[in-house]
């Protein structure tokens, strides 16, 4: 049976090295977590908020534990995993800068996606319809989403510029299209990117991801 991969899950499977030691954070029910552990081996643990999550995790046989991103990720001891894998969750913390800082510390890279607020269907549903907009990457509506802090592109670069982050890799994805490599200091790029993904770090310039690491369909800075 052919199984449908989700494209921003194809780009984080391109991203992290095989048999690393991998944190998804907000894993759901585990589909990503289930696909790293079976394409790459990694050493793969979850953290969910929801006991309806857990329990599909370890029905799939993986290692994860209920908790809340914004007060349990204090209680890892620093590089505890190679990655921390936040995927369209930033958006739901209570304390998103606080939770990215946090990736950094208990991890040696962070790939963290959100929808972009500042994507031209929002704007334009902002300005024709005068209400909060639905689109494929917010198909909620605004009284049931479990979103709390939307951001653009721009907020997002913005804030590691203000927690000293760096931006290894870069991609966006927009209606049903393939990822792809993005500029995120362009702006055109905060109108046209409906999804963005980053691979983030705090190394040193000789640290960073060389290109043979990861997919050329990312741009490496």
């Amino acid at each position: 049976m052919l199984v449908m991969i989700r494209e921003d899950f194809r780009e984080i499977l391109r991203l992290v090295r095989p048999g690393a030691r991998v944190l998804d954070v907000g894993c759901g029910e585990g589909a990503l977590l289930e696909l790293l552990t079976r394409e790459k081996e990694v050493d793969g643990r979850g953290l969910e908020i929801s006991a309806h999550g857990v329990a599909a995790c370890m029905a799939r046989g993986l290692s994860v534990v209920q908790g809340d991103a914004d007060q349990d990720l204090d209680h890892f001891p620093d590089k505890t995993f190679d990655y921390a894998v936040l995927s369209q969750t930033l958006q739901a913390t209570r304390n998103p800068r606080h939770v990215l800082d946090e990736l950094l510390r208990i991890a040696d890279r962070a790939i963290v996606s959100f929808p972009n607020f500042g994507h031209w269907r929002v704007r334009w549903s902002l300005i024709s319809r005068g209400r909060m907009p639905e689109t494929k990457a917010l198909p909620m509506p605004w009284w049931s989403t479990p979103n709390i802090h939307l951001c653009t592109l721009a907020d997002f670069m913005a804030l590691t510029q203000d927690l000293g982050v760096r931006v290894d890799a870069s991609a966006a994805f927009a209606g049903n299209g393939l990822a792809r490599a993005i500029d995120p200091t362009r702006a055109l790029e905060n109108w046209r990117s409906e999804t963005c993904l980053f691979l983030l770090s705090r190394g040193t310039p000789a640290e960073r991801v060389e290109p043979s690491a990861v997919s050329g369909d990312l741009l490496i800075p």
